[in-house]
This record gives C-alpha cells, structure tokens and sequence, in this order.
C-alpha cells in the first residue's frame, strides 16, 4: 500500500496548511505549513526510494490492480519527482519566508505546492491511459495557481497565456485518447493499461493508432514545450516562485513526456522516426539560438529546458534502444539538474533581488553561496563534464553515429554547442563581473535552509556524472524494455511482436549491449 500512502501524503500535509491559528499563533503558521510539507515530501521520498529498489530487483509493485501500479519506467519517474520535490520544499522554507508578504500568502503556497506535486506523484504511478491523461491535466490545473501566486500583471498574464494553451493541448490530447481506445478496442485489446496496450499493438488499425499518437504528441507537447508550442513555458518560468519553477521546469514538462514515451511501443520506431527527429532538432536549434539574446536568468534556465526537451525527443527518434536509453537518462538528469538551476536562480533572487543579466555583476563577491550555485549549475545543465547531462548527451550523440544519422547528430551536436556558449556567456558576466554601484552592494547571507538544499540538490548532479549505482542502472534498463517493443511482419495489419529485448549501456564500459546482454 506504499504507493496509496505516496499519493495521500501530499493530500494531509495540505490539511495541515490549511488549519486555522488564531492571529497570534501567526509564527507557529509560519512554520506548520513549511514543515508539513516537507516532512510529507521527506516521507515520500523514503517510499519511492523502496519502491524503486524493489522493481529494480525484478519485482512488481500493485496497489490496485491495472489501476496504481508501478514498472521500471515508473519507478524512476517517481522516485525523480519525489526527490525534486523533497528539495524543492526544502529550499521553499527559507525562501517563502522571506518572499511571503504575511501568514495568509505563506499558507496559501504550501497548499498550492502540495496540490502541485500531488498531481506529478499521481502520473506515473497510474497504468490506466485515461487516468494519466487526467493526472497530467491536473499538473497544468495546480501549476497556474503558483505561477499567479505573485499577483503582478505579469504573473496574471503569464498564467493565462499558460492556462489557454494547456487547456487547448488538453482537448487536443484527449481527443487522441478517445482514438486510441478506439483502436485499441478493435484491436481485441482486454486490459486498458499501458501493457494492454503494447500487447494490443500488432492488431491495432495502424492509421487509428498513428493519427492517436499524433494528436497525443501534439497535446502533450504544448505541455513539454516543444517549438513553436513552447511560448507559454519561458513566461510561466520567469514569474512563479523559484521552488515552483524547479518542479515545473524539472517534472511538469517530464511527466507530459514520459506520457508520450509510454506510446512508442504502439508503433514501429520507422514510423514515429520522422516525427520526432523534426520536432526534437527544431525544439533544440530554436532554443540554442535564443539562449544568445535572453535578459533574464530565470527565462534563460527556462529556454534551456526547451532545448533538453528537444535533445529527449530527438535520441527517442532514432529509434534504437541505445537511443532510448540515452533519452531516458536524459530526462533523468535534466530533471535534477534544471531544478537545481532554479533553486540557484532563486538563491541569486535572494541576494540581488533582480532577474535581469544585465543588472549583476560579481554575485560570488555579494553572495559567494548563490554564486559558486548559479555557475555550478550553468556549468551543469549547459552539458560541461564530468556532471550528469555530459553523460547523457554524449550517450544520446553516440546513439545517433551508431544508427547512421549522421546529418541529425552533426545538427545536434551544432545547437548544443551553441545552447553551452548561450548559457555560460550571461552567467559568466553575473558571477565574475565587477559588482555594480559605488559602493558596491553588501554581502547577502542566505537562508539556511536554501543553503542546504543547494548542497543536497548537487549531489546527484556530480555522483551521475561518474558513477551510476546498479539499482538505477537496473531500472534505466527496465525502462529502455518498457518502450522499446519492435514489430515484424505477420499479424492483422501486417505485424506480429517480435521478440523483445533489454539493451542498455553496460555499467563499466558505457558500451552498448548486445541482444545477450554482453558487451561486445
């Protein structure tokens, strides 16, 4: 019952929020809120941390029986939303406490952040299509409510650019789904699940099953944030509070992905090929040349997280198990390491109290804790080794020369090279400059609390760049053999499943595996 227990905590920890304290309880509020929710996400973190270590040892996980249930691809969504999230909540303490304007507002966000997170722990431990459809349409729903939570004109028009498009990639989803319970029911499908499905695959009507993936793919990629679908994402991002743009930058456009992940075994990777390789290097190519002209370091973070999306969806096109593998560590580090980013860029909102470039100069001299932060994390998400998205990226390119898509490797290569100089160019000038004003401005102590999670947000970062325990790397695997399901000819609409097979990275060598699981 440990995934029930997952998704009613974040639900108890808003009934405490939500407990009314006569005036002069006012500090006591000040604290329950922020303490209820990150003992609950504490507590989440310890269960999913189980969970995973159980399905990573080749067991299943069922509380409800093709409802709320838990495989390796699963496993590592939530165990990632629920450490981004601890976090998150961590760095919310110190941060909201000097950012709330009153007792009101303070509760106010914990009650949001908890819905918010509720709603990420909710999609990935679901197999039912329809129920995750549900669940990432309620990450959109609880998510407006933090970027509006300032209540400036720009918050409030951010959040309605947000709200519009989401709504609209909703309809456009859900109309994907309704075809493809179509198909899948007159494919003889029995058990509408996500397995139900990749076994009803081979007797799917295939022009059903694309025009559903398509439609899918649209929808949710208003909510990943795929060009010319992204114009939402870089507003949103600039105006909630730091903590809730490392969930929505870190999980939000993750789980909408590994949604459309979840559909690629349905169709042959020939088929979805072309349309994810385009819009991938697109999402990609327009990101990289906008991260060169970005004013504001928050939109900055915010553009790059367009740029990852495009990498995930790009190795996911080529197709081959390699190149899931390389997406499915792409996404992995892009979440801890883009939520780190926004807690840093919170840390440096703290200490300067602007998000324009331009405005900063010599921030490791005013707060040498934001600073040292905000180029560690530049450094990390722009793809410098040794941290964890060098590794991935590199695994994605190796993925695409080993396939023969040499021209779409050589172009991605080119825009991350460009995303590294557009990222590192405006950090650079803030952390290193001469600090501006005469006399320049004084020292900022940050929170302790900020502090802390700063330091326990750059672990994984710095471990997964060298060093990849074997239970992740048992469950990377079991998420590669979740999608990657090839099709040979010989069933109803001219295929019958082939025989399937776990290919990897091996853990020593970083060489791909052979359909034996050795080496060669």
């Amino acid at each position: 019952m440990s995934l029930i227990a997952i998704l009613v905590l974040p639900l108890a920890a808003i009934v405490l929020c939500l407990v009314p304290l006569e005036k002069r309880s006012a500090a006591l509020a000040g604290r329950i809120a922020p303490l209820a929710t990150l003992l609950s996400a504490v507590a989440v973190l310890a269960l999913a941390i189980g969970d995973a270590l159980h399905v990573a040892a080749g067991n299943s996980i069922i509380a409800l029986a093709n409802w709320i249930q838990l495989d390796g691809f699963s496993a590592l969504i939530l165990l990632l939303v629920s450490l981004v999230g601890t976090t998150a909540a961590l760095f919310s303490w110190g941060y909201m406490a000097r950012r709330a304007h009153g007792e009101k507002r303070l509760r106010l966000y914990y009650v949001h952040f908890n819905l918010f997170f509720f709603a990420l722990l909710a999609v990935p431990v679901t197999v039912e299509p329809n129920l995750a459809w549900i669940a990432v349409e309620l990450t959109a729903l609880f998510s407006v409510l933090l970027v509006a939570y300032e209540n400036t004109h720009e918050a409030l028009e951010a959040a309605w650019k947000y709200i519009a498009l989401m709504f609209m990639g909703a309809a456009i989803a859900l109309f994907g789904f309704l075809i493809l319970f179509w198909a899948f029911k007159l494919g003889g499908g029995v058990t509408y699940t996500w397995a139900g499905l990749r076994a009803a695959a081979p007797h799917m009507p295939p022009v059903l099953t694309k025009t559903a993936f398509l439609m899918i793919l649209v929808g949710f990629g208003m909510k990943v944030g795929f060009v010319p679908m992204h114009t939402w994402l870089p507003d949103a991002h600039s105006q909630a509070p730091s903590p809730a743009c490392a969930l929505l930058s870190g999980l939000k456009t993750t789980v909408a992905l590994y949604a459309i992940l979840r559909l690629l075994p349905l169709l042959p990777p020939n088929h979805t090929a072309t349309w994810l390789l385009t819009i991938g290097l697109i999402s990609v190519g327009a990101a990289s040349f906008l991260l060169l002209q970005v004013r504001d370091y928050k939109r900055l973070f915010a553009y790059s997280t367009v740029e990852h999306m495009g990498i995930i969806c790009t190795a996911a096109g080529f197709g081959t198990a390699s190149g899931y593998y390389g997406a499915i560590m792409q996404m992995l580090a892009h979440s801890v390491t883009k939520s780190f980013c926004f807690l840093a860029a919170g840390a440096a909102v703290l200490a300067v109290n602007t998000r324009q470039i331009a405005s900063v100069r010599g921030l490791i001299r005013i707060s040498p804790a934001a600073g040292a932060a905000l180029l560690f994390g530049g450094l990390a998400i722009a793809g410098a080794p040794p941290f964890a998205v060098f590794l991935s990226e590199f695994s994605i390119l190796k993925a695409g020369l080993m396939q023969g898509r040499y021209l779409a490797t050589a172009l991605l290569a080119l825009f991350i090279g460009i995303a590294f100089f557009g990222i590192l160019g405006g950090l650079n000038r803030m952390v290193f400059g001469r600090p501006m004003g005469d006399p320049p401005p004084p020292r900022t102590r940050l929170p302790f609390t900020c502090v802390l999670a700063l330091l326990l947000g750059a672990v994984p970062i710095l471990v997964l760049g060298v060093y990849q325990p074997r239970p992740l790397h048992e469950l990377l695997n079991k998420a590669v053999a979740t999608i990657h399901f090839q099709i040979e000819p010989g069933s109803r609409n001219g295929r019958r499943p082939a025989k399937r097979t776990t290919v990897g990275l091996t853990r020593r060598t970083g060489r791909p595996r052979t359909p034996t699981g050795k080496a060669p």
